[in-house]
């Protein structure tokens, strides 16, 4: 029977921790690490997946494009040449979800083939066949919030009310799946911060997390190291630990249910303690 998005989740009631694997050689972070030559480099992959799994990594998070600010479009051949073997590596020698950071329909119905357990999309399904590859996959899918498109989204974004401005996006995004055919048990929201948000955007969104976790849907948050920590403590993106897992912290004692990040174990001490107090 296909999952939920709970069957997801932590029984403890905890929020998921998801380990971002980027499978590419621009991201903001990370861009290359799992990479040989530009190229998929299986050994890199596991090595970092069985690092994620000591830490105590909930989902894995795999991603053939960049997202970043200023990225521009990966062609769809070279996106499943990335993705669908990292796939089948991962769902083969690890007993862990695998959710797949994906806009195309041709990776959506690629991965699913290969056991994938989620599609998380930054474009909210929204690309021409992207709803109705993921009605027929199957799977527990997340729709996230972006203003503009990632090569555009920080070229000074406004709003008139970013909160209501961004639920009411959503709400409409999740009213779409399920004219499509995806249940409501297989939706989860991202309010996207960082995807065409200014620091004061990205700051009201998250004192208001309370408004999207009050929603009877899960909420994926996805902070980890980007320009919103560095804002705030004033650091570069390999020195913000500890700010993005300050932001953990609250985004959970908020109510969301899965945290995308890049450093698993800071994420799962702060969840533990949190837990224990």
């Amino acid at each position: 029977m296909t999952r939920t998005i709970h069957d997801l989740l932590p029984a403890s009631g905890r929020a998921a921790v998801m380990g971002i694997l980027n499978l590419t050689p621009d991201s903001f972070s990370d861009g290359g690490q799992l990479l040989a030559g530009g190229a998929f480099a299986p050994d890199r992959l596991l090595a970092r997946a069985r690092d994620m799994l000591e830490e105590g990594v909930d989902i894995f998070d795999v991603g053939g494009e960049s997202t970043r600010p200023g990225a521009s479009p990966v062609p769809v051949e070279e996106e499943l040449a990335r993705v669908v073997p990292a796939v089948r590596l991962l769902k083969r020698h690890f007993d862990r979800p695998v959710s797949v950071d994906t806009s195309e329909p041709a990776v959506i119905a690629a991965v699913a083939a290969e056991g994938a357990d989620m599609i998380n999309d930054v474009r909210a399904l929204t690309r021409p066949g992207a709803l109705a590859a993921a009605a027929r996959a199957g799977l527990p899918v997340c729709v996230m919030h972006m203003r503009g498109t990632p090569l555009t989204m920080q070229d000074n974004p406004r709003y008139d009310n970013v909160v209501r401005e961004v639920a009411d996006y959503l709400d409409e995004r999740v009213s779409a799946c399920e004219a499509a055919g995806i249940r409501h048990d297989r939706i989860a929201i991202d309010p996207g911060f960082g995807f065409g948000k200014s620091l004061a955007h990205n700051l009201a969104l998250f004192r208001h997390l309370g408004e999207f976790t009050a929603r009877p849907l899960p909420v994926l948050i996805g902070v980890s190291r980007k320009g919103m920590v560095g804002d705030i403590v004033n650091r570069p993106v390999n020195e913000r630990i500890v700010g993005s897992a300050a932001l953990a912290l609250l985004a959970a004692q908020r109510g969301a249910r899965i945290l995308r990040v890049h450093d698993v174990a800071a994420t799962v001490d702060v969840l533990n303690v949190l837990e224990a107090v």
